[in-house]
């Protein structure tokens, strides 16, 4: 991992950044940017300030994740938020005003922020001392994950929207939770090879990949309240199969980290199992599974590991 990285950061409150396009929808006046420039899109966006913004891909997931903070079903002390919520945005303070005006609107605790006007925000992820990075620039999100963080490129669902109150995130395993290094022996040497290594490797724990710390925090948020009564529930949705599930299992049982659901698919598009499950948000490194996804889930695509490195 690399220096600054999450290796210390506490694990609570979970620290999640978010950029304001992945928060809410600005893709007429990011339009207006790429089409006019910098000076027309500062123009727009202060005629606007006081017209209210759309949610965004990312904006039901913190909403829900920002709700953990007014649970009153634990024992923790009620003081102490659950989650943070930061947003780093490339706007400046100017052009930012109309963004807080909508945080402000919907009722979003978000009080931390920082406005780069252009430059990459990813640099201050250490010093917000941020679990996850949410945006929709990709380049962005490729430097966070470069520099030791779990970031992930936010793309809207095409599907319908979740109406449950329960908070669900769904992960895939290989380069999101756990490390690359299985995907490469698929890479390498095909399916058999891939099989026959999980199999002789399957008591030996996986590495962790960069989405760990994240699972780890949800689950001492989890632990906090009863199992039946639980306001996040978590799934690994996984291309893996028999006999490549055990080394999964035992390392998740090695970490102590709980998962509530995991689904084996032996290769068969994840879009409708996710869809199943209900889930707000699905990260994996795979951009055709990304893909499947978003046609029924909001989806993070994690640029990272050997399916990304061209």
């Amino acid at each position: 991992m690399a220096a600054g990285s999450q290796s210390d950061i506490p694990n609570l409150p979970l620290v999640v950044a978010i950029s304001s396009r992945a928060l809410f929808d600005l893709s007429d006046s990011h339009r207006v940017f790429e089409r006019e420039g910098i000076d027309r899109y500062a123009d727009y966006q202060i005629e606007r300030e006081d017209e209210l913004l759309k949610p965004g891909a990312a904006f039901v997931l913190v909403n829900k994740l920002l709700r953990l903070n007014g649970d009153s079903k634990t024992t923790r002390d009620s003081k102490t938020p659950r989650v943070e919520v930061i947003l780093l945005s490339r706007n400046s303070a100017d052009t930012g005003l109309r963004i807080f005006n909508a945080i402000e609107h919907y009722g979003l605790d978000i009080s931390r922020a920082a406005f780069t006007n252009g430059e990459p925000p990813y640099r201050y992820i250490r010093s917000f001392g941020a679990h996850l990075f949410l945006s929709t620039h990709q380049q962005d999100v490729i430097n966070a994950l470069e520099a030791g963080y779990a970031a992930a490129t936010i793309l809207a669902s095409a599907g319908a929207s979740r109406n449950h109150d329960q908070l669900r995130i769904a992960f895939d395993g290989d380069a999101v939770i756990f490390s690359d290094e299985a995907e490469r022996v698929y890479k390498a040497g095909g399916l058999d090879a891939f099989s026959q290594s999980e199999k002789d490797a399957a008591e030996n724990p996986l590495s962790a990949g960069p989405f760990k710390p994240v699972l780890q925090a949800l689950h001492q948020i989890q632990s906090a309240y009863p199992s039946d009564d639980n306001p996040i529930r978590t799934a690994l949705v996984t291309a893996r199969s028999a006999p490549a599930h055990k080394r999964v299992i035992l390392t998740l049982r090695e970490w102590g980290i709980r998962i509530d659901e995991a689904l084996f698919l032996g290769g068969r598009p994840k879009g409708e199992f996710l869809a199943a499950f209900g889930a707000d948000i699905f990260f994996d490194d795979q951009r055709f599974n990304i893909e499947s996804a978003r046609l029924h889930v909001p989806a993070g695509h994690v640029p990272h590991g050997v399916a990304n490195e061209d």
